[in-house]
């Protein structure tokens, strides 16, 4: 997360006035309908990417010294916290679109993190708890071929909801559980609280570059929606509330690859209502 938008979001978490009313959020504009089309299908369009999550064929957790990865030539050394490849010029791997053979691969815990392309495929370094890993995309992925798309419940306005915002006197450490069974550390700045069916719940989201990341599940898992959760996304509070709109709430990557390392939700984030909006279970990640 960049240092100046958690700053910005820090700061305006904070000064937000509290006592407000729970009510349903209008449609924005009068286009809600057309509006989620174009969200839902941009949602789509951003799986269906050559390195999107329907094309992830790999994670290869790097052991200390060289490392080979199944379908990719040469060897990947790790050393330290760097991973270096070593490779021959005939390997045909391009980086940044020139080719590429020996040097260090920056990870995502950096600024930038490194794409090494040869062929349909795609490899690039992440940090998960202080192991580095390699992770492989595959643009011939026949997951990626046989896509569908995604059922989803009937977009409703009903489900963008006004919640109060309820902001920690200082933002909170959190441990985000994860699929890996390491959690994270992460910096939860309030809750939001909002009515369901006559019943009062609340979710505690972290914060994602300037925004409020919640991880959450309700009583349609494991049956309808994915047993661990999905996530939704929100804008910073303003006014003393947050608008979430279930309509929005996503499937997290491992849905639909085993090779994602994903968020589970907070004890608190496990609520005792359905949620009956937003994206359903997929392929069998239920």
């Amino acid at each position: 997360m960049k240092i100046a938008h958690l700053a910005l979001s820090l700061g305006l978490l904070l000064l937000l006035p509290v006592a407000v009313a729970v009510a349903a959020a209008p449609p924005a504009g009068g286009d809600f309908l057309a509006e989620w089309k174009a969200w839902h299908a941009r949602r789509l369009e951003a799986l269906r990417r050559p390195q999107g999550w329907l094309a992830l064929r790999g994670l290869h957790w790097l052991a200390p010294g060289r490392n080979a990865v199944p379908g990719l030539p040469g060897g990947f050394l790790l050393e330290g916290q760097t991973v270096r490849l070593e490779a021959r010029p005939e390997d045909g791997y391009t980086l940044g679109g020139r080719p590429f053979h020996q040097g260090a691969l920056a990870s995502d815990a950096g600024k930038a993190q490194d794409r090494l392309v040869r062929g349909s495929r795609t490899a690039a370094v992440i940090e998960r708890g202080g192991r580095l890993a390699l992770r492989v995309w595959d643009a011939d992925s026949p997951v990626r071929a046989a896509f569908k798309g995604i059922e989803t419940y009937p977009p409703d306005p009903r489900w963008r909801i006004t919640a109060r915002w309820e902001p920690f006197p200082e933002p909170r450490r959190v441990e985000q559980p994860s699929v890996l069974g390491v959690p994270t550390s992460e910096l939860a700045p309030g809750r939001a609280v909002f009515t369901v069916d006559g019943q009062e719940v609340a979710l505690t989201p972290t914060l994602d570059d300037g925004e409020l990341f919640f991880v959450f599940r309700d009583r349609t898992a494991p049956k309808e929606t994915y047993g661990g959760g999905r996530f939704l996304t929100a804008s910073a509070p303003a006014g003393g509330t947050v608008v979430l709109d279930f309509n929005r709430a996503v499937n997290p990557p491992c849905v639909f690859t085993p090779f994602a390392t994903c968020p589970l939700p907070l004890p608190e984030n496990v609520l005792p209502v359905r949620i009956e909006a937003g994206e359903k279970g997929w392929g069998g990640g239920h």
